[in-house]
């Protein structure tokens, strides 16, 4: 199976669920997000876990990136693509 049709942007993520980061996709409006991103430690392979979402509305989110938390708006998470990580990798 292909592991792209696993992977899902983070800001559509479940709650409490660890994932691995794929790749990092942006709108042409945001070319200096991945860069961003990745200085924060959003690299592939990497773990991550979306771990609660403001209310109402979702936004922001606060996502653990290894030991280090951090509050994204919707529209960067959803640059962020991941797949779950195997139980045993979990």
């Amino acid at each position: 199976m292909n592991d792209d049709k696993l992977s899902l942007p983070l800001d559509r993520a479940d709650c409490d669920v660890a994932y691995a980061v794929q790749r990092i996709e942006y709108p042409d409006i945001a070319a200096d997000w991945p860069q961003r991103l990745e200085e924060l430690g959003f690299l592939p392979g990497e773990r991550e876990m979306l771990m609660a979402r403001a209310a109402p509305g979702g936004d922001p989110l606060a996502v653990r990136v290894g030991h280090s938390t951090y509050a994204l708006r919707r529209q960067e998470a959803a640059c962020v693509q991941v797949k779950p990580l195997r139980q045993e990798d979990a």
